[in-house]
């Protein structure tokens, strides 16, 4: 990877690259290992050449935002990660004189793939546009959110997104719109692709700023109040089952507080295993194992992950 590296910052000297930078670093549940080497492009010009050269030496790269659906390995990772962050997370409104495209008494806006939903939200409540209020809570990115169809509170992102923009697998730029993206729960089309999200549409509806901000809020103090914001997580572990509730199968099997190492089922919120500090990736693998069969064998219900596991 080090003759990689070289060939990387000689090709593209703009780019910031990083070294075996640790992907603790980077995740919500602050564990992960070394990681050969990190981009972090800023520019769509930047991902488009990197990802080129990647292509050319058959290298394919991990692609992350905020990393909060991320359960990386503590062992060194011989590999590539491209980080869309606080570089690639700009927000424009898509609305002006000229033109007749905005929704009826609504308003369109842009974000990049790593904006924060948070940082969406906001920009979208302070010019008077409605609708992702349910974003707010989630610590993810825009361009996490659009691969899982995130969603919270009866909201999800494809009830606001009209179009996705992504680097397809040869190189490509194109526009999607929403009905190619095929969201469904916690999926979309772009689950089990190459194609990079670079940023996505949405559309919104007015309303008063101020009634914006106070939905966010009342939100935030129900997710605060049952969620355990306090600790590293991933968020939920487990997918909804088709039958019954991940966090009401695990509490029924008496797993609330169970514990191997650093990591546990949350006192708070049996939907999610945390890191009491220092965990390791094989505690927080061994817990959710154990919940996995002990639910099974209380219920007969599999739980899936949700979040997603890297490996070497």
């Amino acid at each position: 990877m080090d003759d990689l590296f070289a060939r990387l910052h000689r090709a593209l000297p703009e780019l910031t690259l990083l070294q075996n930078e640790p992907l603790a670093r980077h995740t919500s549940f602050q564990i992960g290992g070394p990681c050969a080497v990190m981009a972090l492009p800023e520019s769509e010009a930047q991902i488009k050449a990197l990802m080129a050269l990647l292509r050319g030496s058959k290298i394919t790269p991990l692609i992350i935002g905020r990393g909060t659906d991320l359960l990386v390995t503590d062992a060194p990772l011989d590999r590539v990660a491209v980080k869309l962050g606080e570089g690639f997370s700009r927000v424009r409104s898509l609305d002006t004189a000229a033109t007749d495209a905005a929704p009826a008494g609504g308003g369109r806006l842009y974000a990049e793939a790593g904006c924060a939903l948070k940082k969406f939200a906001e920009a979208a409540a302070e010019l008077g546009l409605a609708g992702l209020e349910f974003a707010h809570g989630i610590p993810g990115s825009v361009g996490g959110a659009c691969v899982m169809n995130a969603g919270a509170y009866g909201g999800e992102m494809k009830d606001v997104v009209t179009r996705v923009r992504i680097l397809d697998a040869a190189g490509d730029i194109l526009d999607l719109d929403a009905a190619d993206c095929d969201f469904s729960y916690r999926h979309s089309v772009f689950s089990d692709s190459d194609a990079v999200i670079l940023g996505c549409e949405v559309a919104l509806d007015r309303d008063d700023p101020a009634a914006i901000f106070e939905r966010m809020r009342e939100l935030y103090a129900r997710r605060s109040a049952k969620q355990p914001l306090d600790l590293p997580s991933a968020g939920s572990t487990f997918k909804r089952p088709q039958t019954g509730y991940a966090a009401a199968l695990i509490e029924e099997a008496g797993l609330k507080g169970f514990r191997i190492g650093n990591a546990a089922v949350s006192e708070k919120h049996a939907g999610f295993v945390v890191n009491l500090g220092g965990a390791a990736f094989a505690d927080v693998r061994a817990v959710m194992a154990y919940v996995q069969r002990a639910v099974y064998e209380h219920s007969g219900v599999k739980l899936e992950p949700e979040v997603r596991i890297i490996k070497n």
